[in-house]
């Protein structure tokens, strides 16, 4: 081959090489998220859980609430596909029902609790020195208190003032929200402020500096787009612990009251009837377990696609 074939040769490479269209950071991790089965597993049983809570009670309509002797303890049929409860009510009804609470108080919460750390971390991990020691004593304060007590403590405490204040329902969930988000925002605000003083200590970091930006804007628009990642992560996670919290709440009596249908609501309901109606149990139980599952799993998945070392 001569040498201005094997020439023309590396130029169309180079050429083909040129014309291929960059992979943005978002398309490289989707790619690699596609190839996590366990994720991608995780995603479709969430994403049809999500479906079935939303529009499920509008194509689906059982007994949900009030009281029908006749029909109780049934046992899963074509009628009632999960059975009956022992006062008549439609447990897949009240299953979809209870998952459009269940899931709204873990996103809710969530977004609460990664607001709170995502701002305590920010400004520790920038600012550093005196900033830095007095947030993080603030937060390994409550790193230090008994979360769950707590949490009965202060849902005991003001549900009553929640109720009259905003209504049953709103009040309690509103509540519910606050109090979770409010005792969880910890882990995130660690893991934002290592990111931030790795991040700040950058040469394009010091050349805005240089150039007079404002703190604001250093923060906003050159460290945080670099901090989102582990934020997506523990976001993702935060959702499943708070929907394991509220079910918590629920199952102990100090959640929502007992004619608001929550997964948590139904095992507290269930507890006396498991020996001879087990199918009470079963169901909503399934429902947080496959749901918290499948949420830890695109955690996984979206922790290995965010990596800045991963191999795709």
């Amino acid at each position: 081959m001569s040498e201005a074939t094997a020439s023309g040769e590396n130029l169309k490479d180079l050429g083909s090489v040129r014309a291929k269209k960059p992979r943005s950071l978002w398309s490289d991790a989707f790619r690699q998220f596609r190839h996590h089965k366990l994720a991608m597993g995780g995603a479709f049983v969430l994403a049809v859980f999500i479906l079935m809570v939303i529009f499920g009670p509008i194509i689906y309509q059982g007994p949900v609430r009030g009281i029908d002797f006749s029909i109780g303890y049934e046992n899963p049929s074509w009628q009632y596909p999960m059975g009956t409860t022992h006062e008549g009510h439609d447990i897949f009804a009240r299953v979809m029902w209870g998952g459009r609470i269940s899931i709204a108080v873990g996103i809710a919460a969530m977004l609460v609790g990664v607001t709170i750390g995502t701002t305590i971390g920010s400004l520790a991990g920038y600012f550093g020195g005196f900033v830095d020691s007095a947030l993080m004593r603030f937060t390994d304060l409550f790193i230090s208190l008994p979360v769950l007590p707590l949490l009965l403590l202060i849902t005991f405490l003001f549900r009553d003032a929640a109720r009259d204040a905003m209504g049953v329902l709103i009040g309690m969930f509103v509540l519910i929200v606050v109090v979770i988000g409010a005792l969880s925002w910890m882990p995130v605000a660690r893991l934002v402020r290592a990111s931030f003083l790795s991040i700040r200590e950058k040469e394009y970091i010091e050349a805005a500096h240089c150039i007079g930006a404002k703190t604001s804007s250093i923060m906003l628009r050159h460290i945080m787009p670099n901090v989102m990642s582990p934020i997506i992560v523990a976001a993702t996670l935060a959702v499943a612990q708070a929907i394991i919290t509220e079910s918590t709440l629920s199952f102990l009596g100090l959640g929502f009251p007992p004619d608001v249908p929550t997964w948590g609501r139904m095992l507290n309901d269930a507890a006396d009837y498991v020996a001879i109606h087990p199918v009470m149990v079963i169901f909503p139980g399934s429902a947080i377990f496959l749901t918290v599952l499948s949420i830890n799993y695109v955690g996984d998945g979206l922790r290995d696609a965010l990596d800045p070392h991963r191999t795709v």
